[in-house]
């Protein structure tokens, strides 16, 4: 009976076995026929687990680098952990001590992602804001395009994983597997929509109305009173097919202009509440990593995820507009987040 080394994974399979059984190591040996010595080691090794980890004593830094490495970190946002140590004149500190610090004064995040402003815009956002300032927002249709992938943004696959646990595999795909354009609007407590356009029609002005006539206007604003219709105000971005000539003088004919037509400041997808809308959308079908196979079943998803945001949660989007305007305001046309 030969001593071997390694043993197979049938071999350690068993072992446990026969000892949950009661078996010695002796008797196991003799059982799989292997050495005695190779079966107790086995054994005694898994009885030992893994050794815990012991934490190594920080490099000590002084009160005064410290206040260095929080002003550094405060004037270059993203910047990496050495970066910010060595435009402190600190050195010698290894990555794990110096993210440890760090984690005690600041977090790790993503840039925001935002449209540029100019002065122009920051003073057309602010004139917009003293147009409206007094306009009753609950007759306001908000009205917006959202573009929904097969996979969803990058990034939103993450979470926590428990010890012991392997991550779920994801399909990747080139560009995201394709995607759906979606429209909707917001009014009140109201959803209009979820509206789907169809694939491969690329939204210029010509199919931007004739999409807008078959959906919006047959299925939704010809069933409104013609009250209704006289108050509301149509909301739509500077998107090239909402601004052009022909759009805005198709949506004449339907009667959708002047006072009924907003217009609308550059680079303020901020102001617009039904962006906030999308983003509830997106967290619903996306959550814990979830992946298409195919854009029906995405839209199905948009679809599902719409009828599930309530008549409140719609009413706290567009009431919140007062609030947009008096911040635009305060910061003198800045950009106010979402």
């Amino acid at each position: 009976m030969g001593q071997k080394k390694d043993l197979t994974g049938s071999e350690k399979s068993k072992i446990v076995r026969y000892l949950a059984e009661g078996c010695s190591s002796l008797k196991i040996a003799k059982l799989l026929k292997r050495d005695h010595r190779t079966i107790k080691r086995f054994i005694q090794n898994s009885q030992q687990g893994r050794k815990k980890r012991v934490e190594k004593p920080r490099r000590k830094i002084t009160a005064h680098e410290l206040r260095k490495v929080k002003r550094a970190a405060a004037k270059m946002p993203l910047a990496t952990s050495l970066a910010i140590f060595q435009s402190c004149n600190i050195t010698g500190v290894p990555k794990s001590t110096r993210c440890a610090i760090l984690r005690d004064m600041a977090k790790v995040r993503k840039a925001e992602r935002r449209p540029p402003l100019n002065k122009t815009h920051k003073l057309k956002r602010q004139d917009w804001a003293k147009k409206y300032l007094k306009t009753d927002f609950s007759k306001v249709l908000w009205t917006d395009e959202m573009r929904v992938s097969l996979d969803g943004p990058d990034g939103w696959a993450r979470g926590w994983i428990g010890k012991g646990q392997r991550a779920p595999v994801r399909v990747r795909r080139q560009q995201g597997g394709g995607g759906v354009l979606v429209w909707a609007g917001i009014i009140k407590d109201e959803l209009v929509g979820p509206f789907r356009v169809e694939d491969g029609v690329k939204l210029n002005s010509q199919s931007y109305c004739q999409f807008l006539e078959d959906t919006f206007f047959k299925q939704w604003y010809r069933k409104k009173s013609a009250s209704f219709k006289k108050n509301m105000i149509f909301m739509q971005d500077n998107a090239p097919s909402h601004a052009s000539k022909y759009s805005t003088a198709w949506l004449a004919r339907k009667g959708i202009k002047e006072e009924k037509l907003m217009t609308w400041p550059p680079c303020s997808p901020d102001l617009n509440p039904i962006e906030n809308l999308w983003s509830i959308i997106k967290c619903e079908i996306y959550k814990e990593g979830k992946q298409y196979t195919s854009l029906n079943s995405v839209w199905e998803a948009v679809v599902a995820a719409a009828r599930n945001v309530d008549g409140e949660q719609i009413k706290t989007l567009t009431e919140s507009m007062d609030g947009r305007l008096l911040s635009v305001l305060a910061k003198k046309g800045g950009y106010i987040g979402r």
